[in-house]
């Protein structure tokens, strides 16, 4: 029978975490906390990463990619003990289809087939980790976030994320943990208008995480906190009555 080490979130030295979004303001402010924790981080981040310079992200390593190229991430995310799935973008008011298809794309369809990629790489025959996947999902998967495609897409890969907790079997719990992030309004270039700061929702994040709970919920809002668990445990239903009747 083959064993797994698994993170250890009480010691975060020499752990390989990958960030999408790195160099956004929650990607940096994760960087910077983990770091600060002795963790190596990889900065996962859109574009040419020749252009980039120093002080858009503090990345141990930097690697571009694109949406719909995850593929070629696969041997980086295979080094990866932790993935830390933040990129997005906002359309804000924006309701054109093509503001929409960019949202669904960037936001629900990428991380769902990175997910799949760190899936399949979890618990493979030559693989003895046991690894752990990040998702943002925001609290706009449960409230309105003033902008109609965010909420969209933010909802579809909420669901597909609950989907994907309530879908693991035993197996690959034991060499996968999945975990969301639930935040509420944070300072940002998708949000100037954000309440919290992204460091304290970064500390947040961590200090959650070494909890081991794997709903982690930030927000100003007490009300996500009531509402939220008790919409993963009614999906729980949901999900557990069709995969009883497979």
């Amino acid at each position: 029978m083959r064993t797994n080490t698994k993170p250890n979130l009480s010691s975060w030295e020499n752990l390989r975490i990958g960030i999408t979004g790195a160099s956004g303001s929650l990607g940096k402010a994760l960087t910077h906390k983990l770091q600060k924790k002795g963790a190596f981080v990889v900065g996962l981040t859109h574009g040419d990463i020749s252009t980039k310079n120093t002080s858009e992200s503090s990345a141990n390593e930097l690697v571009g990619w694109q949406c719909g190229q995850e593929d070629s991430l696969e041997k980086t995310l295979s080094s990866l003990d932790i993935l830390i799935l933040n990129h997005g973008i906002n359309p804000h008011g924006n309701q054109t289809s093509k503001a929409i298809n960019q949202a669904l794309e960037v936001n629900a369809l990428s991380t769902w087939r990175l997910m799949e990629i760190f899936e399949n790489l979890s618990g493979s025959d030559v693989d003895t980790k046991r690894r752990e996947i990040w998702i943002n999902t925001s609290e706009a998967e449960i409230q309105p976030a003033l902008s109609p495609g965010y909420e969209i897409s933010k909802r579809l890969i909420g669901q597909l994320v609950s989907i994907k907790w309530n879908n693991l079997n035993k197996e690959k719990q034991s060499f996968l943990r999945i975990r969301k992030l639930i935040l509420g309004p944070f300072l940002s270039e998708l949000n100037p208008i954000g309440i919290m700061t992204p460091d304290f929702v970064a500390s947040q994040i961590i200090i959650q995480a070494e909890l081991k709970l794997n709903l982690i919920i930030v927000s100003p809002n007490p009300i996500t906190y009531l509402i939220m668990p008790i919409n993963e445990f009614v999906r729980s239903l949901y999900f557990k009555l069709f995969n009883d009747q497979n």
